[in-house]
This record gives structure tokens, sequence and C-alpha cells, in this order.
């Protein structure tokens, strides 16, 4: 029987995964027939399996996905949708992540672009990634409010985007940028290159982008930092996700 001060040790160095556990096993008569080493091992397996868990939680929770339900191995390949199904595998190792590479998502609104960013993301998150989803306008409007305050808040939420390994942004140029917006988006996807990954789920395929970019030479900079290396993904189909299944909006 583990002493009450064993345990409040091992609670003190925050191992209290190994003090359930314990407690567990000192109350089922079969693990007491075990030697040493095959019950250690056990507390040790349980209470590493327990923190992997919840470290993936966190990971979902901070990644703001839309839902946390979508998941590549229910990917509805569809000969109508023409996806890749080799790609799509080659992406779930994580490799792209690795290499630093982007993906970009494209398809009519309702195809599943949203759906299949955040399957992506998810399994990011389980192989411990740090996975960020936002919309487009809203990671705008967060950057023009830093950028026009003077405590320099601005550099700090374009260093918090950079540490994330994979970022999502939905409804990417669904509508035209200003000047100041091109910029903004400009450092972004600048201070990222080379160090992390970006999903961009476009209902356009690039060559709709430079226009929507307003500035020529920002667009080109832009284009030629996202595009390099990237997978391209279309996403087609003769009826949208909605339609086949009754669902709602593009996360599907």
């Amino acid at each position: 029987m583990t002493s009450d001060e064993t345990k409040r040790k091992l609670r003190e160095m925050r191992l209290n995964a190994m003090v359930e556990i314990l407690e567990v096993q000192e109350q089922q008569p079969e693990y007491q027939q075990m030697d040493f080493e095959d019950k250690f091992e056990l507390i040790v397996d349980g209470a590493y399996a327990r923190q992997q868990s919840n470290k993936l939680s966190r990971l979902l929770q901070s990644a703001d996905f839309p839902s946390i339900e979508p998941a590549l191995a229910e990917i509805d390949y569809l000969p109508d949708r023409k996806l890749d199904r080799k790609l799509i595998q080659k992406l779930a190792t994580g490799n792209y992540i690795r290499e630093h590479h982007n993906i970009i998502l494209m398809g009519a609104s309702g195809n599943g672009k949203t759906w299949l960013a955040n399957a992506l993301g998810i399994e990011a998150c389980r192989q411990f990634y740090k996975v960020k989803y936002v919309r487009l306008p809203e990671l705008l409007d967060d950057l023009a409010v830093a950028k026009h305050e003077a405590n320099g808040n601005f550099h700090k939420i374009l260093a918090r985007y950079k540490k994330v390994d994979v970022l999502i942004i939905d409804e990417w140029l669904l509508t035209e940028l200003s000047l100041e917006q091109s910029t903004y988006v400009l450092e972004l996807v600048e201070s990222r290159l080379h160090q992390s990954s970006t999903i961009y789920c476009s209902q356009f395929a690039p060559d709709g982008w430079h226009n929507k970019l307003g500035n020529p030479q920002i667009a080109d900079a832009i284009l030629d930092r996202i595009i390099h290396d990237a997978y391209p993904i279309l996403i087609q189909g003769d009826k949208s996700m909605r339609e086949r299944y009754g669902l709602r909006g593009d996360s599907v």
C-alpha cells in the first residue's frame, strides 16, 4: 500500500494521474499478484496515456474549430468529387507540416472545403501540432485593431500566428481587399514563410486571387510566397454536400 506521504509528493510533482492509477491498483486484487516492475509499467503507461489525452484536448480546444467531428477516415470519395485519395493519405502523415508546405482547398460553396480543412487540422492536433482556425474577415479585423493601437499588439499578434504549426484560413479572398488589408496579409504570409504551414479555403483558384489583392506588386509577393510548393486540392461535385446530406454550411 502506497503511503499518503508518497502520494502527497507525487501530487506536489503534478503526477496526479499516477496517484489515481495507484489507487485503482490498490483496490483491485489482481494487481496484488503482479511484481513491482509490471505494476510500475502499467502506472507509467496509464499516466502517459492520460497526459497525451489531456494534451490533445487542449490542442483541439485552442484551435477554435467550428466542429471537432470531421475526420479524414470519413471522407466521401464520390466519383464526381474527384478527390485524390493518395494525396490526402499523404497529407494525413503530416509531412507537409514538417516540410512547411501549404495546402490550397478550392471549390464552390458547400462542397466541403471547411470540413476537409478541419479534418486535416484535427489530424494535425492528433500528431500534437498547434493548429488555429480563423476566417479571413475575423483575422483582418484582429490585425486592423491591433495595428492602430499604440502598445505594439500588432507584432505580438503576428508572432502568435507565426508560432502556429498549421493555420487554417477560411473564406480566403471571398471579397476584394483594401491596400491596407493586403499589406496585413503580406506581413502574415511573410512571417510564416518556411516556418509553418497554412491551409487556404477559397472559392477561387489562385489565378483569380490577383485581382482581389489590389496592388499588383503586393499581390505578386503574396502569391509567390503561398503557391510555391503548395498542394492544390480542387473539390468538385455535381451537388453540394448540403444537397447530398441535407446539412447546413460549408463545414460538412
